[in-house]
């Protein structure tokens, strides 16, 4: 993929998406952290409604920490592997309160061996709590990636990654994974992508592929 090709996209999901953000909700890092834990195999949406309750329950490590596990596995239980992340969690408080006097570390190498937290995780948090620009790749951004060629099929999510950076100016990583999230999201869905008025028709591999199989389908019927 050339570097013209790379501008289009975006330029265009710029203009799609120019106020794209991080739909978790969170006042401070070590709240975004717990709501970034708990969001793995889950919506934002449910996350949101979750922590609603959660962060004014618990507004510190030691808080986490100073309950029985079942009464967090509890307070979380509408979040899917609800207790795999009570024990992340707990655990993680304990490294904090131990290693970092209670705060959120800020360099990506300290994060990633949080309890619970991947590269991801680490990612998002540098990112938008730090300011460090940074691409995490989630199950949207890995979606659309592919489909519009900006990373191989066959790529691992790191691989992705790091084919995000090289291609996409530093400057813009942050802001550039929000607004692919938001694309795949909202527009670019996993099992109903929105083709047919895509204004990235003419780049993505998936749209042509499924454009081309609806006029099949329709050719078809026209003569049954």
């Amino acid at each position: 993929m050339n570097a013209e090709t790379v501008r289009h996209i975006l330029n265009t999901i710029r203009e799609m998406f120019p106020d794209a953000h991080c739909e978790l909700n969170h006042r401070n890092a070590f709240e975004l952290t717990i709501a970034v834990l708990l969001s793995a195999q889950c919506t934002d949406e449910m996350v949101n409604k979750v922590t609603k309750d959660l962060f004014q329950k618990y507004t510190s490590p030691k808080d986490y920490v100073d309950v029985p596990l079942e009464e967090l596995e509890q307070d979380i239980r509408r979040i899917g592997l609800f207790r795999n992340k009570a024990k992340h969690i707990q655990n993680l408080c304990r490294i904090l309160i131990e290693q970092y006097d209670g705060d959120v570390p800020h360099e990506h190498d300290q994060l990633i061996l949080l309890p619970g937290v991947g590269r991801k995780t680490a990612n998002v948090v540098v990112s938008n709590a730090f300011g460090v620009p940074a691409i995490a790749v989630d199950t949207h951004v890995e979606r659309v990636s592919k489909r519009l060629g900006l990373a191989g099929w066959k790529d691992s999510v790191l691989e992705v990654e790091k084919k995000l950076m090289k291609r996409v100016p530093r400057e813009d990583w942050t802001e550039t994974h929000h607004r692919l999230i938001f694309f795949g999201r909202y527009h670019c869905k996993a099992q109903n992508p929105q083709c047919q008025v895509c204004p990235l028709l003419d780049v993505c591999r998936e749209g042509k592929k499924r454009m081309k199989m609806a006029q099949i389908r329709k050719d078809k019927e026209d003569i049954g």
